[in-house]
């Protein structure tokens, strides 16, 4: 529970959804902090303000590849086990709020001046943006290995 309130309290800080989840999530398979900030830094804004896949989404994503990615090209076990953790949090956080992708979530496109205004005015980053870095966190916590979520 305290990881899942740490992404949150980065999101809220000024990280983006992606950094906020990932950062959380990357220290204990050898990534600092530096660099999980800068790996992550492009899939907020559902990867670089594209509003495709939602941020905290993505996070998750590279913090499952962290801990479960294939690390030699023959390692086709940790590969098919890596798309499948990816491809059960994808369906799980679809089936809970509609869709993957940002733009969809938010229901505006940040890329216009309307759209940039409807996301202050409704302050879709506080209603919207901090419940899925929640939800993306916990059910990161839930698909880890039990030995990664203490």
């Amino acid at each position: 529970m305290q990881r899942i309130e740490t992404a949150v309290q980065r999101f809220t800080n000024g990280y983006n959804c992606a950094q906020a989840v990932f950062t959380t999530y990357a220290p204990p398979f050898g990534i600092g902090e530096g660099d999980a900030l800068r790996i992550a830094t492009g899939f907020g804004g559902g990867m670089g303000r594209l509003q495709e896949v939602c941020g905290a989404v993505t996070g998750a994503f590279l913090a499952i590849s962290a801990c479960c990615g294939m690390r030699q090209p023959a390692d086709e076990a940790a590969k098919d086990e890596t798309y499948g953790l990816v491809h059960e949090l994808g369906r799980r956080f679809a089936s809970l709020h509609g869709s993957l992708l940002c733009r969809d979530l938010l229901g505006c496109d940040l890329n216009t001046e309307e759209g940039k205004a409807r996301f202050k005015a409704q302050k879709l980053k506080d209603t919207h943006c901090v419940g899925y870095v929640r939800e993306a966190c916990k059910l990161l916590e839930k698909m880890l290995p039990a030995q990664e979520t203490v």
